[in-house]
């Protein structure tokens, strides 16, 4: 699912932490304050002595309750209890079903019985017959993690196997402090080593030593604070702040965006383990410290999960999304695809290639099958790709299935090499590297629980893209779809979180980087408080080009500038007289703005400036609102770095000089002439601006006409070719997201092939030194009876040489000779029974000539291994 981290909680108990009515009635003491921490105690063999030992160190009033979890045989009655009641003075009870815990109490686990804790009260399951006792450490620690959290305490001591290693992560996952026994100390060190290599444990101490440690952790604010986590974290935003950028620079993760309470519950358990009780401190040891900042990365993200977690989930994709992705692929060459994000050490990627062959075999299909496991953490991917478990694996995966998919090996259950081969593990971040793409089904469970909203909402489209038309997203049971993930999938199966993608668009656009994003800053950048921005340096005053404003404004005519698109670009003077903003729409094209009696001649004059080239003038323009005739001059101008030209219009007054004539009013008859000459003279006016309008309308109407067509013609075109363009742009965008998404699949391909490549050159390079070390004779036959390999000895004692490789066996010359030793080869491979002859070699000793089938990992004969060993040499 940054990293995402791959965590969750085990599907032994995965109810909230709360209190029972029996805990309410039954306070702890002044320590606890309202909770106490439990402590969850696991061994086996030599167990006794050490738990003897862990209690008569323990301090009787640590406000801790403590649950002991040996391993007894459940044929006998157990005398546990009363031993342990002899080492310290606290109350030693054994189990009983639902009884409540009590701080500064000590409970032990009865014989033939598993035991859980849910809301603080002890619940006892009867174990399988078929099950021994050796996962009853697992059983517990997990439920403790799940219903204490960070007031889970887990404690491995002497045993051998490895239960209690999975308890422990699972604690540890939640917030919780773990310890082991040191190997110094143990009598048995199966429990504990595998544990620490696990990296599940916390301290290694004797046990005197962990119970000093206990009561030191006790007091440690961060488990003696009843406060929950956010209210303790509220306050400090900028010094976790300055947690993350550390993370970030070292890692290029941003965990600002997880769940906050979480890695705030984190980062304080660290400072348990160092024995530091204040942030400050632990920050500036993180400046300090690389190591440091290295564990609390992987702190971060802890891997806990397990094989087939809640079994309902499986039992719900065999029912629903299991016959839809088999009807999809009927007729199809294509193979089933499923995606793991968040795969932690590969348990849930091998569960669903494991449940999916189960299935495909029962309906009696082959189809191919591609699981993909992605994770953060490189080391959880190196123990994927190894697909090695410890044995406590017997508590989640049923005998059936250990049999027919898993090999015991002395370091427990491995993955069998045709399910390996189905599932191809790779680094990711899945935020800020390519998804994949055409998936059946992506399994992301327990993971966007420790992702903010944020987060969760760039995840969710991200699944939606990966997923092919029909394809089924699975989430854990805590979580659920934020977002516009109801809008991007339905629901099929509410109760188990499944859900099928819907057919709309995936409302998300993939620009990942080439490569990783830089997170260095300078350390001059750190905390400078106030830092102020100089002042540009002011330009100097340009005297001259003030003074030719001033000049222009006061003495120069009114005059506008516009561009060849007639856009008013600039203005000079008052120029309200003769242009105004129109109604409606604001615009700046000269022509709108014109007052009544100015457009036609206006509109002339540009266009005899336009044509020619040169200057217009156009008098005795009359403007309403404006008594004085006006003359209009028009100038096309072009300066160097422009193409096109602009024009300066320049508005000159003419003003009446001339004399008014004052008549008497006895004299009406000039009177009367000068007020007919003014009619006339207007009606004339009238009529040139009327004749002037005609033309100038009929040529708007006839270019008008011939660029609406031109218009149309262009805008079909446009149109057409936008529409193409568009379906190219969608083209090329699914193009690049397919390629992105087909690169991050080659890359985790080519990194799983390289990975390989290298397990087979180990693997090529321990056989050739077994074979050249081994002093006997051994040839490896295929089922062809050709020869494959063959050691040194056998060289010398059948006179084989390297060109015979490849050559069928019957065919060669040996020096021991064995009748029908081609049908004795046959009958192996057929009979897939071992044969035995006695025979002489060339120097008439005795030998045994033994032919055995040759078995591959899945248990396929593919040949005949041919060994021969000296029984008894003449005497000289």
């Amino acid at each position: 699912m940054p990293k995402q981290p791959s965590k969750g909680r085990d599907h032994v108990n995965e109810k909230a932490s709360s209190k029972s009515p029996a805990a309410r009635e039954n306070p702890p003491n002044s320590h606890s304050g309202g909770t106490f921490p439990i402590v969850g105690i696991g061994g086996s063999a030599g167990g006794l002595e050490a738990m003897t030992a862990l209690l008569k160190a323990l301090p009787v009033d640590l406000g801790m309750t403590y649950v002991f979890i040996p391993h007894l045989d459940p044929n006998r009655e157990s005398a546990f209890t009363e031993i342990l009641s002899r080492a310290t003075t606290m109350p030693v009870a054994e189990i009983t079903d639902r009884i409540p815990v009590q701080p500064d109490h000590v409970y032990v686990i009865p014989p033939s019985f598993d035991a859980l804790l849910d809301h603080q009260s002890l619940h006892l399951r009867k174990r399988d017959p078929g099950r021994s006792s050796s996962v009853s450490v697992d059983v517990f620690l997990r439920s403790l993690a799940a219903d204490m959290g960070k007031n889970a305490i887990g404690v491995l001591l002497s045993g051998t196997g490895s239960d209690g290693s999975i308890g422990l992560a699972s604690i540890k996952a939640e917030g919780g402090i773990t310890f082991a026994q040191s190997s110094a100390t143990a009598k048995y060190d199966g429990m504990p080593s595998s544990a620490i290599s696990a990296g599940s444990v916390d301290f290694v101490l004797s046990p005197e030593e962990i119970a000093n440690e206990l009561a030191r952790v006790r007091h440690h604010p961060y488990v003696a604070s009843d406060e929950p986590d956010d209210l303790i974290a509220a306050g400090r935003d900028a010094q976790f702040a300055q947690v993350f950028r550390l993370l970030r620079r070292l890692t290029r993760v941003d965990f600002s965006d997880y769940k906050q309470p979480t890695i705030h519950r984190r980062v304080r358990r660290r400072m348990v383990l160092l024995k530091i009780e204040h942030l400050e401190e632990y920050i500036a040891l993180l400046q300090q410290n690389r190591q440091e900042l290295t564990a609390l990365y992987h702190d971060l993200l802890i891997n806990v999960t397990a094989f087939f977690r809640n079994p309902d989930a499986f039992e719900g994709l065999r029912t629903v999304v299991y016959p839809a992705i088999l009807a999809r692929h009927k007729g199809q060459s294509g193979s089933i695809r499923i995606w793991v994000p968040g795969c932690s050490t590969g348990e849930e990627a091998y569960s669903h290639a494991i449940s999916i062959v189960e299935y495909l075999v029962e309906q009696r299909v082959e189809i191919p099958i591609q699981v993909f496991g992605t994770d953060l953490s490189e080391s959880a991917i190196s123990r994927a790709r190894a697909g090695l478990y410890k044995e406590n694996i017997e508590a989640d995966v049923s005998p059936i299935r250990l049999r027919r998919f898993f090999h015991k090996s002395e370091l427990g259950y491995q993955i069998s090499k045709t399910v390996r081969d189905l599932c191809v593990f790779s680094t990711q971040n899945v935020f800020n590297d390519p998804p994949f793409s055409r998936m059946d089904l992506v399994s992301c469970r327990n993971v966007m629980i420790y992702l903010g909203q944020s987060l969760q909402k760039r995840v969710i489209p991200i699944f939606h893209y990966a997923l092919n038309p029909d394809g089924f997203l699975m989430i854990g049971n805590t979580e659920g779809l934020l977002g516009a993930g109801a809008e991007l999938f339905e629901v099929v199966d509410k109760k188990q979180k499944i859900y099928r993608k819907k057919l709309v668009p995936t409302p998300i656009t993939f620009g990942f980087s080439v490569g990783p994003r830089d997170y260095h800053f300078e350390e001059s950048e750190r905390n400078v408080p106030n830092r102020k921005t100089p002042e540009p340096p002011r330009a100097p005053v340009d005297l001259q080009r003030e003074a030719d404003r001033l000049l222009l404004t006061r003495y120069a005519p009114p005059s506008v500038i516009v561009n060849d698109v007639l856009e008013i670009v600039q203005t000079k003077g008052h120029t309200g007289t003769f242009l105004e903003l129109p109604s409606g729409k604001a615009s700046l094209n000269i022509l709108k703005m014109a007052r009544p009696g100015l457009l036609v001649e206006l509109q002339n004059t540009l266009e005899k400036a336009r044509q020619s080239g040169t200057e217009a003038v156009t008098n005795n323009i009359r403007v309403e609102g404006n008594g004085n005739s006006l003359t209009l001059r028009v100038t096309p101008f072009k300066t160097p770095v422009q193409d096109q030209n602009s024009y300066l219009l320049v508005f000159e007054s003419e003003r009446d000089h001339a004399p008014r004539s004052f008549t008497a009013i006895s004299s009406p008859e000039p009177l009367a002439n000068q007020e007919r000459l003014d009619k006339d003279q207007l009606i004339a006016q009238l009529r040139q601006e009327l004749a002037a309008t005609k033309e100038y309308l009929q040529a708007i109407i006839e270019s008008q006409e011939a660029t609406n067509e031109e218009l149309q013609s262009a805008n079909e075109e446009i149109q057409s070719g936008n529409e193409e363009l568009q379906s190219t742009n969608e083209e090329l965008q699914t193009s690049k997201e397919e390629l992105e998404s087909a690169n991050e699949e080659l890359h985790t391909v080519n990194e799983e092939m390289q990975h390989r490549n290298e397990q087979l050159s180990q693997l090529n390079n321990d056989l050739t030194n077994l074979l050249n070390s081994v002093n006997l004779p051994l040839v490896m036959v295929g089922s062809d009876l050709s020869v494959r390999r063959f050691t040194p000895q056998a060289a010398h004692v059948l006179g084989l040489v390297s060109s015979d490789v490849g050559r069928p066996i019957p065919r060669l010359k040996l020096k021991i000779e064995v009748e029908n030793l081609e049908q004795a080869m046959l009958e192996v491979l057929q009979d897939v029974q071992p044969r035995h002859y006695r025979v002489k070699d060339s120097e008439g000793n005795w030998c045994s000539f033994r032919l055995a089938p040759y078995r591959t990992l899945d248990n396929r004969i593919d040949g005949v291994v041919l060994s021969i060993v000296t029984i008894d040499a003449p005497e000289k």
